[in-house]
């Protein structure tokens, strides 16, 4: 089995209660006569899942955009702050001082050195002041499995200026289908700094902990994430919603509340997922180029990565629509045709699509 980036001292049992592990019979059921899991993630399959299962490799997983139902029972479910705070999930990308596009970030434990290293060149390449110049505001929100009080380190060690969230149960992670593996995978583009130095970072990091009792409570070293777009579920982006007032305190606008990211009450725009992409193995996010795609970002060139890419191109690794077709009038089918399995695997987007409309 690959070494894990978390910190080799603790075991993934040890780092998640027990009781906030989720075991479900009847997928073990499945398991055990040979069944194959699912290749969709909608309502009807959700529970025969199962994430507790120690993956050797990358996992089985598809791009299969999370339906209605599924978000719809998914939203109340509660997150924490950095104050430990509860909050709805729902509140990260719809309501007032929201932004209309909002990308969610599912991250490993908080002492993930992978992870870290992602959000530092997440930080690097696109700006909170970038987001909100677009057409349509947009915004970035993180979200860990670990202990809240992990969040300000974990700011810390990435200068992250996106809100960052933790969801110890792994509720969300388990609903919207992302699953668990120690594979490392190939080296990542994001990746900059070397995986043993990565490695010891996190280490340190957990060791530092001790005094405060959180060594092992920076979450699943097994569990992998993903990246989720949340837009108009109209698909039309040009109305905006709320008053002057209210779209400066979006997050990581002007204002305590906005900073903050959460407002509570008012008026919510109902949200799909238009584009998403969950991992298969521990070094797996989407690269930044094609986030910036699927943001809205004009392409940044690295000339020394342009040089080693010359043989290789990146490999677009989610599924989705891009940002130029959310006023079509087939917005409605395409995204019918994404949840309905149109997005069984890697590359899935360039299948039965028109490639203008798609993240490919």
């Amino acid at each position: 089995m690959a070494i894990s980036s978390g910190p080799p001292s603790a075991s993934a049992r040890e780092a998640v209660p027990q009781e906030n592990i989720a075991v479900d019979t009847k997928a073990n059921d499945a398991n055990d006569a040979n069944e194959t899991i699912p290749s969709k993630h909608s309502d009807e399959n959700l529970d025969a899942i199962d994430s507790t299962v120690e993956f050797e490799g990358d996992v089985n997983t598809n791009n299969d955009l999370p339906t209605q139902a599924t978000l719809k029972k998914i939203e109340n479910l509660p997150i924490l702050d950095r104050d430990g705070k509860s909050v709805p999930f729902k509140n990260l990308y719809t309501g007032p001082g929201v932004t209309r596009r909002v990308l969610i970030i599912f991250i490993r434990h908080f002492f993930c050195g992978n992870c870290q290293e992602y959000i530092r060149t997440l930080t690097s390449s696109i700006t909170p002041d970038s987001l909100l110049a677009l057409p349509t505001p947009t915004f970035i929100a993180i979200v860990g499995h670990g202990s809240p009080g992990l969040i300000p380190m974990y700011i810390s060690q990435t200068a992250c200026p996106f809100p960052v969230y933790a969801d110890p149960t792994k509720k969300l992670y388990n609903a919207l289908g992302m699953l668990r593996t120690l594979n490392l995978g190939s080296r990542p583009e994001y990746q900059q700094r070397a995986l043993g130095s990565l490695i010891l970072n996190g280490f340190v990091q957990s060791l530092k902990q001790l005094p405060f009792g959180k060594t092992f409570q920076g979450g699943d070293y097994q569990q992998v994430g993903g990246e989720f777009m949340f837009e108009p579920a109209s698909g039309d982006l040009n109305t905006p919603i709320g008053s002057p007032e209210e779209e400066n305190r979006q997050i990581g606008g002007v204002g305590k509340k906005g900073v903050e990211g959460m407002l509570e009450g008012g008026y919510s725009e109902e949200k799909r997922v238009t584009w998403c992409h969950r991992m298969r193995n521990t070094r797996d996010h989407a690269e930044m180029e094609e986030l910036r795609e699927v943001l809205g970002l004009d392409a940044v060139v690295d000339k020394k990565k342009e040089r080693r890419r010359s043989k290789k191109p990146v490999e677009r690794k989610g599924a989705g629509l891009s940002l130029g077709s959310r006023t079509s009038a087939g917005f409605s089918k395409k995204i019918a045709e994404l949840e309905d399995g149109g997005s069984s695997g890697r590359g899935s987007s360039e299948k039965g699509m028109d490639s203008s409309n798609m993240v490919h």
